[in-house]
């Protein structure tokens, strides 16, 4: 949990859990700079009442995501951003494990009447074009089938397709963001995020 967001929060306070790996757990930078924090501070200027949950695990898969959901969806939580499957394509998973795998985490937040935001990873060619479009179909195919807000690609707000063209916005392992990447990736995905908010309100 981000500390110093629950302490102003009322009773009308959307509290909203990001599930996600290193990038959601702001792996390499200060505690403050992550992205569920920098998120926090943005939708709070926009005068947002949220309360973002900090679930991502550095390293996780899809398959630990699932493994995690349960739990993730606590009573208080009222909506869900999905933000997995950069590791499965690190070590070359199987597409339809991955579909498995968050097809999983979205029945369990429709099951318990959760709306989701769910934030795609787009597959790097390197596996070739079949593995690449299999995987890249996951999100909007999951978004649809239930009807959930969709971003096609975490990394949006970095601006270039490949990120190796923007090392002034990413850590020296090429793979995470730095402080000022999370800024403009936040810029990016906030209005989603408020879309979230807005529907978990009604």
């Amino acid at each position: 949990m981000a500390c110093g967001i629950t302490t102003a929060a009322s009773a009308d306070t959307i509290t909203v859990a990001a599930l996600g790996d290193s990038l959601t757990q702001g792996y390499g930078l200060p505690p403050q700079d992550g992205l569920v924090p920098q998120m926090q501070t943005w939708l709070d200027q926009q005068g947002e009442d949220v309360s973002l949950l900090n679930a991502g695990v550095s390293g996780d898969t899809t398959a630990g995501g699932l493994a995690r959901i349960d739990w993730t969806l606590s009573p208080d939580v009222d909506a869900l951003i999905v933000a997995l499957g950069g590791n499965d394509v690190l070590r070359g998973i199987d597409p339809a494990n991955s579909l498995a795998n968050l097809d999983g985490i979205m029945a369990r937040a429709a099951a318990a009447d959760i709306p989701v935001l769910l934030i795609g990873m787009q597959a790097p060619g390197n596996f070739g074009p079949d593995y690449k479009q299999s995987f890249d179909a996951i999100y909007p195919d999951l978004a649809q089938q239930y009807d959930a807000l969709l971003v096609d690609d975490f990394f949006a707000g970095i601006g270039v397709s490949d990120l190796s063209a923007a090392r002034d916005l990413m850590q020296a392992d090429g793979i995470h963001p730095n402080a000022q990447g999370v800024a403009q990736i936040v810029a990016a995905l906030g209005p989603r995020v408020q879309e979230l908010i807005a529907v978990a309100g009604e």
